[in-house]
C-alpha cells in the first residue's frame, strides 16, 4: 500500500475539529499542517491534534511542499476561492459541503482541477459509510421493488444566532445550504439523475436566510422525493426509500456510528400465517440489518479519497452528483428568494 496522504487543513472551526478527531482510525491519511487567520488559533489546533505545522494564513499552508491534499473547511462563501488556489498550488482538495455558492462556481472548480491534473471531491462523508452503501445496493438489486419515493429530513434547533455563520447570507448561510443539501444529495444519488421539477417553500429568518425549508423533487423516471430541513426546529431526521414491494428505513442516515448502525427493510403487509404447506416462506415485515464500519466516519471519507488518488477508485461523490445537487440548491434558493 502507498504511503498515507499528507493533509493540510484550512480552517480551525468545529467541522475541522470533527474531521481531525475522526481521522484517528484512518489508515491512509496523516494530517501534517493546519492554517487559520490567526496563528494562535492554528497553534492551538495543531497542539490539540498533534499536527506538525501551523500557519497564520491560508496562503502560507498552500506553499508547504509536504502537503498532498487540502481539506477546505471554511465558510461556504470561501470554498470557491480557496479550492481553486489549492488546486493551482498542486494540491488535491476535499471541499466541505455545499461544494460552492452556486453551480457556476462548482463548474469552475472542477474545470480548474482538470487543468491542474488534481482531484477535487465534495465532502459528503455519509456516502462512505457501509450503511449507505448497503442501502443503495439493496435498492439497486430490487429488494424493495421499484423505487418510487424518497422522504428525508435533517433538522436541528440552535439558540446561538448572533455570530453564527449559518445565519449570514453573505457567507452562504441558511438551512438548505447547511443541512438540506444532504437531503437533496441523497435523492440525486438514489435517482442517479437530476430532477425535472423542483418545488420549495421556506420560513425566512430575520437575518435573511431560510431557517426552515421544505420541498419536493420529481425525477425523469417518475421518482418523487420530499425533504424538510431546518435550523430552528426538531424532526426525526430519518431517511425513507419507498418502493413498490417495501421500503428502507434509515434512522441515522447523515452521521451513522462506526459500529452498530442499524437500518431496516420493511414490507407493507405482514407475513401470511395460513400459507399452503410447502409454500416458500414470506419475508418478515421488518428485517433489521446492521452495518459495522470499523472506522470513524471521517476516516472512511479520507481513506476513500486516498483510494481515488492512489488506486484510481471511483470517488464516492462523483462530479456529476455534485453538479446535480448544486443545480437543485440554486433552484430551491431562487424559489425561496435567497440567491448568492
Amino acid at each position: 500500500m502507498a504511503e498515507p496522504l499528507r493533509w493540510g487543513i484550512l480552517g480551525t472551526g468545529n467541522i475541522a475539529a470533527q474531521f481531525c478527531a475522526g481521522l484517528e482510525t484512518a489508515r491512509r491519511t496523516r494530517v501534517v499542517a493546519v492554517a487559520s487567520r490567526s496563528m494562535d488559533a492554528a497553534r492551538g489546533f495543531a497542539e490539540k491534534f498533534q499536527v506538525t505545522s501551523a500557519y497564520g494564513s491560508y496562503a502560507d499552508l498552500l506553499t508547504d511542499r509536504g502537503v498532498d491534499v487540502v481539506y477546505v473547511s471554511l465558510p461556504n462563501s470561501m470554498h470557491h476561492e480557496w479550492t481553486i488556489r489549492a488546486l493551482q498550488s498542486g494540491k488535491h482538495v476535499l471541499c466541505e459541503k455545499p461544494f460552492a455558492m452556486n453551480a457556476a462556481q462548482a463548474q469552475e472548480m472542477f474545470e480548474e482541477a482538470q487543468r491542474a491534473g488534481r482531484l477535487v471531491i465534495e465532502a459528503f462523508m455519509y456516502l462512505s459509510h457501509p450503511q449507505t452503501i448497503a442501502a443503495f445496493d439493496a435498492v439497486q438489486s430490487g429488494e424493495i421493488g421499484e423505487l418510487r419515493l424518497v422522504r428525508t429530513s435533517f433538522c436541528y434547533r440552535t439558540r446561538r444566532i448572533d455570530g453564527n455563520i449559518r445565519f449570514r447570507p453573505e457567507l452562504g448561510g441558511g438551512a438548505m445550504m447547511d443541512v438540506g443539501c444532504y437531503c437533496s444529495n441523497l435523492a440525486c444519488h438514489f435517482a442517479n439523475d437530476e430532477p425535472l421539477e423542483i418545488h420549495a417553500s421556506a420560513k425566512v429568518h430575520t437575518s435573511g436566510v431560510d431557517e426552515i425549508t421544505t420541498g419536493t423533487l420529481k425525477f425523469p423516471s417518475g421518482l418523487l422525493a420530499s425533504f424538510t430541513c431546518g435550523m430552528t426546529v426538531q424532526a426525526e431526521n430519518t431517511a425513507y426509500l419507498c418502493g413498490t414491494e417495501g421500503f428502507v428505513e434509515i434512522p441515522v442516515p447523515w452521521k451513522p456510528p462506526a459500529r452498530g448502525a442499524t437500518w431496516t427493510i420493511a414490507k407493507g403487509t405482514p407475513p401470511k400465517q395460513d400459507a399452503p404447506k410447502g409454500a416458500a416462506p414470506t419475508a418478515p415485515p421488518r428485517d433489521q440489518r446492521t452495518a459495522d464500519a470499523g472506522q470513524e466516519l471521517y476516516a472512511l471519507e479520507a481513506d476513500d479519497f486516498a483510494a481515488t488518488v492512489q488506486d484510481g477508485k471511483p470517488p464516492r461523490v462523483p462530479r456529476e452528483l455534485t453538479l446535480r445537487n448544486m443545480s437543485v440548491l440554486d433552484e430551491v434558493r431562487r424559489q425561496i428568494g435567497l440567491q448568492f
